[in-house]
């Protein structure tokens, strides 16, 4: 049987929890009950079983010896979710930007797959998509 965790927790150095929260929460993400939120962190729950744990520098810092990436720079990972429509992927760019976001790339249709990103307020990229199934299965 395959490695399969039964929790993932995306962990991501922010400067400022409150504004990262007030991100988020705008998103329409909502706080995960399971990890009280603090002055350092604050966890959102982003899939069944998954969460992204928003984490002040400072204390991310205490859990690494490695240098944090500079995302102004360099990117180290992006961050993909799937939704159900275009316009559900449409309408989450388009409210990251109005919460202060940067746009990642125009809009993609490669027909079995919507695509369009967003940079969060530290440099973090999101990819949104949209899978259409008929699409992938026909060319299967």
């Amino acid at each position: 049987m395959a490695l399969i965790s039964t929790f993932t927790s995306f962990n991501l150095p922010v400067k400022n929890v409150e504004q990262s929260k007030a991100f988020f929460t705008g998103l329409g993400f909502e706080l995960n009950p399971q990890f009280p939120e603090s002055e350092n962190s604050a966890a959102f729950v982003i899939g069944d079983n998954l969460q992204v744990m928003l984490i002040s520098h400072a204390f991310f810092n205490t859990l690494t010896e490695r240098e944090s990436v500079d995302t102004s720079k360099y990117a180290q990972m992006t961050i993909a979710l799937a939704f159900e429509s275009r316009e559900k992927v449409n309408e989450i760019v388009n409210t990251a930007i109005s919460l202060g976001g940067k746009l990642h790339a125009e809009p993609e249709d490669h027909g079995s797959m919507y695509h369009w990103g967003f940079v969060d307020m530290d440099g973090h990229l999101w990819a949104i998509n949209c899978m259409n199934m008929d699409a992938v299965q026909a060319q299967g």
